[in-house]
């Protein structure tokens, strides 16, 4: 509770939040541009743009993974609020 605590004032604090994260944002990019071009042989601009795309897809597996398990929270909340009974689809 303290560090959140520490952590918020320390934001409200902070006059370049934007120069504060850049050293993390260039962490991540580097991540990307390895990830598609480990041997460093692409140009830059082509090496730039892979790595958007890789940027995108890893974003966009995350969204698909948070979107699979809440429609799993969510039918496993139905089904415990219905008496174990499942609902929809058919019954037969």
């Amino acid at each position: 509770m303290r560090a959140q605590i520490a952590a918020h004032d320390s934001w409200a604090k902070t006059v370049d939040r934007s120069a504060r994260t850049a050293n993390a944002r260039k962490a991540a990019l580097d991540r990307f541009e390895q990830q598609v071009d480990p041997d460093g042989i692409l140009d830059p601009a082509e090496r730039a743009k892979r790595a958007e795309h890789a940027r995108k897809a890893y974003f966009a597996r995350l969204a698909l993974k948070s979107a699979q398990a809440r429609r799993i929270r969510k039918a496993n909340s139905d089904t415990r609020r219905n008496g174990g009974l499942q609902t929809g689809g058919d019954a037969a």
